[in-house]
């Protein structure tokens, strides 16, 4: 979690399940070995300088830390507030089948993203193919969690049975005070072989304005409990162990433009390679990715392509050896 309601490019959401409230992630080590390639001829170092300093709860500072592959790396040490200040927060879930699309966020299936209207929660039994869906009374009202303890009974692999049928919206509120702390490696380390992003506690990457990044949501335990789990416009939703966080690139964080019109620049994924998003300013998609969704140029060295929103992902594995994620509060 601007584009209008009527045109965006994407998102997807969901509330991430069971993830404990203190978080210090990284991948396994498996068959991790930390080489450099001649190919690498530029490596381009993270620039702390594109952070947004409102985003930031204490300047960005150097420390050695241990990279997933067991090595040590100067990491910055990045340490956010987990608030965007570049667009808006919500809305997620609307409150009545007339309620238009300036009132809900956005779902994805079978990689299309649909704007969660009222119409669209009346007519989830359709769109799923499946008579148990109805999410809302006979006045019309939509059942929507709108506490904090509804939002953790229905936020869980295994949801409360008095939250079937339930739109699932968690608030910022819930989690004031939240700190995330970053440790990305100042200059990539290439691995020997792609890590793969793990699920529920990794963390992608970060955006500029100190918003992780999160690999794709459960979306199968969300549905099994008839429960539906909107982004917003921007791709975010919040849960209570990690606060608000993005499953899709929709466009409305930081970018970075390019000067040769390649695609722009959102972030950086946790082994400190940049995150670019998919379409360059020509409307056009890399044709040379390869299984981790990035590619190499003279100008950026490696980097990756975010997926389309749609699609429930950002990128598909890891080249780097990836530092760590914490939160606090």
């Amino acid at each position: 979690m601007l584009f209008n309601k009527n045109g965006k490019n994407a998102a997807l959401t969901v509330v991430c399940l069971g993830i404990v409230s203190l978080l210090s992630l990284g991948c396994n080590k498996g068959d991790e070995s930390t080489t450099v390639t001649p190919t690498d001829e530029v490596v381009v170092e993270v620039d702390p300088g594109l952070f947004i300093q409102a985003g930031l709860a204490e300047p960005i500072t150097k420390i050695t830390k241990t990279l997933s592959d067991g090595t040590s790396a100067v990491c910055y040490k990045i340490v956010t507030n987990n608030t965007p200040t570049e667009h808006s927060v919500g809305p997620w879930c609307p409150t009545n089948i007339t309620d238009n699309a300036s009132k809900g966020g956005i779902w994805f299936e079978g990689g299309k993203v649909y704007d969660v209207d009222g119409a669209f929660v009346k007519n989830l039994a359709t769109f799923y193919n499946d008579a148990v869906w109805k999410l809302y009374n006979a006045d019309g009202s939509i059942k929507v969690t709108n506490t904090k303890a509804a939002c953790e009974a229905a936020a869980r692999p295994n949801v409360d049975a008095a939250y079937n049928n339930y739109c699932v919206e968690c608030q910022p509120s819930y989690v004031s005070g939240l700190k995330k702390t970053f440790y990305i490696p100042v200059k990539p380390v290439k691995l020997s072989k792609s890590a793969s992003i793990q699920g529920m506690g990794t963390v992608v990457g970060i955006a500029f304005n100190g918003v992780n990044f999160d690999p794709p949501a459960p979306t199968s335990a969300i549905l099994g409990a008839h429960t539906l789990a909107p982004m917003d416009d921007a791709g975010g939703h919040v849960n209570t162990a990690t606060g608000y966080h993005y499953h899709a690139a929709t466009g409305l964080t930081k970018k970075v433009a390019q000067s040769d019109g390649h695609a722009a620049m959102i972030g950086y994924a946790m082994d400190g390679y940049g995150l670019y998003e998919r379409l360059d300013a020509s409307g056009n998609e890399p044709t040379d990715l390869d299984a981790n969704r990035g590619h190499y140029d003279k100008t950026r060295g490696y980097h990756y392509h975010v997926a389309s929103a749609g699609s429930n992902s950002f990128i598909s594995s890891f080249r780097g050896a990836q530092g760590s994620f914490s939160v606090s509060f």
